[in-house]
């Protein structure tokens, strides 16, 4: 796959979208890929990639564990991890899931031909951020952050907001591959009421859907139910104004 390969589904309201975020602050597009582009990056997303396992360590340290790094824990050490990061989560501090850092050139992880390197780059295109400056009414966009991620059976992330050091993350992006999640399976984005902590509305992952929502708004994903039939595949990331 090629940057040109990448298409989007031509027929998108692209005004309707816009008029949705400005009045909810969020907004699901389904089928935003064309077919044929979505299963290339489904393709690759459940193809082999060197996942690391993430999680939030308390003094804000971000751990990332190869899967070298969680053989040689072995299993009773990754045991006692589990048990700080749960521990921690019912404080409401952190996160665990597999993530892969997706860069735009030749320092990407999985090969500059990689369809998740192309991915990168077309979200740093003019064209995306020309589509996202216009749907979240933002002018200015610089660059896109992308991650891929995997929420595995037992992963989650708790509440919190994502406006970042200096407020340059104007929105934030969920681009789902989840294929017939049912709503049990849990995994779902959540949007939390500041003060009653009560979910407002909740989405399930879908597959070749774009979410866009403004990362202010409190916000959390729900554990992976053990019984989930697949895991939670995605790439996430935020439109940022550097």
């Amino acid at each position: 796959m090629q940057l040109e390969d990448v298409k989007i589904n031509p027929e998108l309201d692209i005004a309707k979208l816009a008029d949705t975020y400005a009045a909810n602050g969020f907004v699901q597009i389904q089928g935003f890929f064309a077919p044929e582009t979505a299963e290339r990056i489904d393709e690759a997303l459940r193809g082999p990639l060197p996942w690391r396992f993430v999680y939030f360590e308390t003094g804000q340290r971000v751990v990332q564990l190869t899967q070298a790094d969680i053989q040689a824990l072995g299993q009773t050490g990754m045991q006692q991890r589990m048990r700080t990061i749960l521990q921690q989560a019912q404080r409401n501090i952190g996160y665990c899931y597999h993530s892969l850092h997706l860069d735009t050139g030749k320092s990407s992880a999985v090969g500059t031909d990689h369809p998740l390197t192309i991915l990168a780059q077309y979200l740093n295109s003019d064209a995306f951020l020309t589509l996202g400056s216009q749907i979240i009414a933002e002018a200015g966009l610089t660059r896109t952050d992308a991650q891929a991620s995997l929420y595995r059976a037992g992963n989650f992330l708790t509440r919190h907001i994502d406006e970042g050091s200096r407020n340059e993350r104007r929105a934030a992006y969920t681009l789902g591959f989840s294929r017939n999640w049912q709503t049990d399976w849990g995994g779902q984005l959540q949007f939390v009421d500041q003060k009653t902590t009560d979910v407002t509305s909740a989405w399930i992952p879908r597959w070749n859907t774009l979410s866009l929502f403004d990362g202010r708004k409190v916000h959390a994903v729900s554990p992976v139910s053990a019984f989930a039939g697949d895991g939670r595949y995605s790439v996430v990331g935020w439109l940022r104004n550097d």
